[in-house]
């Protein structure tokens, strides 16, 4: 692994989990009426905050971006996922909570499960898939989950909608880093008019968007604690799956090395668990003072 993926990546992470803390913010005090509409983000732009918020979130995914370009896939998302580590930072700052025995246990869990997974699996690059079938195949069966997910969630509503619209949202980032990864690769081999005559940066784009709304949606109808943890365990996976399964991304396979990487993504989901679950982080508004509230009043500086 080379030091100017992991600046980059661990950088990335270090504006999305700020960008996320931000957004969630504002976003939990928007109408209701506006869930899963293109409304809530004409809504949500009117704060200041919010714009931090996604700037910080833009400038992670450019960072992201540029990571992917030097690293592979499988290497890049499980440090992406360290993104909780400095959304907890900013929670703690802003709730002055102490981390306590959870706080340094998800710590330990999420630091030692990305390490323990980039040491067992060794990523290393290799020969992209050509069989054209594989890549839509996997991409429709994650595209299709966030599509399910979504179903549901717009008939569950206030009560698990957070969890399974970030469980989307995570899906589709996934795939949309995967993408990002082939854009630039388009890119640094015929330049402008070959990256914008493929359909991969386009469907960046609407991904990227749609994973937005989803996300601003989850943190409408909950906590930071109900959605950030199913956003940052998803797309790390959906990302390992699209590295793996048809961007040529290669792991250590033997017996010993799948266990130990088995247990390294286990322990960075039960580390992002913990975090997200841990005092700090925002509560949220309640489901009925969320009901109730009207359009967004412009968020004042403590």
């Amino acid at each position: 692994m080379s030091v100017l993926v992991l600046v980059l990546a661990v950088s990335a992470a270090c504006c999305l989990g700020f960008g996320f803390v931000l957004q969630q913010s504002v976003a939990q005090r928007a109408p209701l009426g506006d869930f899963l509409s293109p409304r809530l983000l004409l809504d949500l732009m009117k704060v200041p905050r919010w714009l931090g918020g996604i700037g910080l979130m833009a400038a992670g995914m450019a960072l992201g971006a540029i990571a992917l370009g030097h690293g592979q896939l499988s290497l890049v998302e499980p440090l992406l996922a360290t993104n909780l580590l400095f959304a907890l930072a900013l929670s703690r700052h802003q709730t002055k909570q102490p981390l306590g025995r959870q706080g340094w246990a998800g710590l330990a869990l999420l630091a030692g499960g990305v390490t323990t997974f980039i040491v067992a699996g060794q990523p290393h690059g290799g020969t992209a898939v050509t069989d054209p079938v594989r890549p839509w195949l996997i991409i429709g069966v994650m595209v299709g989950l966030a599509m399910l997910l979504t179903g549901y969630a717009k008939r569950a509503r206030l009560s698990s909608a957070p969890v399974l619209l970030a469980l989307a949202a995570g899906l589709l980032y996934g795939v949309q880093d995967a993408l990002t990864r082939v854009s630039g690769q388009r890119f640094s081999e015929g330049g402008m008019l070959e990256l914008l005559t493929g359909w991969q940066p386009y469907a960046v784009l609407v991904l990227g968007v749609t994973g937005l709304i989803l996300v601003q949606s989850a943190f409408e109808t909950g906590s930071l604690r109900m959605s950030l943890p199913a956003l940052t365990a998803a797309q790390p996976i959906a990302g390992i799956i699209c590295g793996v399964g048809f961007l040529g991304d290669r792991l250590r396979t033997d017996t010993g090395a799948l266990a130990w990487e088995a247990a390294g993504l286990a322990a960075v989901v039960a580390g992002i668990v913990l975090l997200g679950m841990h005092p700090a982080m925002p509560r949220g508004a309640t489901a009925a003072t969320t009901a109730t509230m009207g359009r967004l009043q412009p968020v004042r500086p403590s």
